[in-house]
């Protein structure tokens, strides 16, 4: 028999502004949700101290069966507000936010938490690859992706698996729900011949120099389009990846990136730096490709897709994600870089 979870349980955890967090229950509220209070401090061994003076200071028992009456989008609602928000990144933070307040909660939220079946997730996921599409429907279809539908389903297991820990639930419901298949995207590749006439193309389009830096490193264009000058050595081709760039509630967001692994280096070969060395010259801006609009900003992600995209049926080429599996591709481009 699995021991009783005692008040005050909690977790420790890190936080992006280097303090250290301890989060414990203290009760619960009026409709039965848990209540609960964190301590900050500096390091990790001053954060257990404290969170252990909140739990000695914590008397009364948690209750022994889960209240009834809690609805799910009260806990929804509570579990994203405090457990999960203040850990996640501001674009992250939105597609939590779509997957909660606009489609789990106006299709389930009025469902009592402890009287949801594995059945009523089963239904919703059905309906969601039928119709569930908010919007574009005209473009894509009226139901939504594969994708989608999994991505919907990790944030309410990831809600209700909080929900058992938390004694108000005896099991996710979640748990026996069929999800559709994770399909690899087929990744679209160009021959040679199609990258000489894409190259071509982009040096009469103006997008030469970035298409060439995405070509050659694979970066995500966030994070060619984040790039400053000062990031780049030219006496040794290093070039320093520090941040990215991405569109947040509409607004044009730089920031670092998502884990530290991706704060890295990368070596130029000799011909790209050439190649922005003499593209240094024709740019007044502190951003290695700035906006065309406002030199202070950096270029939009989105609008360099679809620049590039228009770049590709310029040049007769197929849409792609520029992958080649030629092993001598990138001889074969410095060569043509030099031509």
């Amino acid at each position: 028999m699995a021991k009783r979870r005692k008040r005050g349980d909690s977790g420790i955890s890190l936080r992006k502004d280097g303090r250290w967090e301890g989060r414990a229950v203290i009760g619960c509220d009026d409709k039965g949700l848990p209540v609960t209070k964190n301590v900050l401090a500096k390091t990790k061994s001053e954060c257990v101290a404290k969170l252990k003076a909140l739990q000695d200071s914590i008397q009364a028992p948690l209750p022994e069966q889960p209240k009834p009456g809690i609805l799910l989008a009260d806990w929804l609602d509570f579990w994203y507000q405090s457990y999960k928000k203040p850990n996640l990144r501001l674009n992250t933070q939105m597609s939590y936010g779509r997957r909660i307040y606009q489609h789990i909660i106006p299709a389930l939220g009025g469902t009592q938490l402890n009287k949801l079946t594995t059945n009523d997730i089963q239904q919703f996921y059905t309906k969601l690859k039928q119709s569930g599409r908010l919007l574009r429907a005209e473009l894509y279809g009226k139901g939504l992706s594969d994708q989608t539908v999994r991505g919907i389903h990790t944030t309410l297991h990831a809600a209700l698996d909080k929900a058992v820990s938390e004694k108000l639930l005896f099991r996710n419901p979640a748990d026996g729900c069929r999800l559709p298949p994770a399909k690899a995207r087929e990744m679209q590749v160009l021959s040679p011949e199609e990258i000489q006439r894409l190259l071509i193309q982009a040096k009469e389009d103006g997008c030469f120099e970035l298409l060439l830096l995405e070509l050659s490193t694979g970066l995500r264009r966030g994070k060619i389009c984040a790039l400053q000058w000062n990031d780049l050595n030219f006496r040794t081709g290093e070039l320093r990846v520090e941040r990215q760039v991405h569109r947040v509630k509409g607004e044009l967001v730089v920031s670092p990136p998502k884990t530290k692994a991706s704060n890295r280096s990368v070596i130029l070969p000799a011909p790209v730096v050439e190649v922005l060395k003499a593209y240094r010259e024709t740019v007044d801006s502190k951003w290695m490709f700035p906006s065309p609009s406002n030199e202070d900003s950096p270029r939009d992600p989105a609008a360099v897709r679809k620049r590039l995209q228009t770049v590709l049926e310029r040049a007769g080429c197929k849409r792609s994600d520029f992958i080649t599996s030629d092993t001598h591709f990138l001889q074969y481009l410095w060569n043509m870089v030099w031509m």
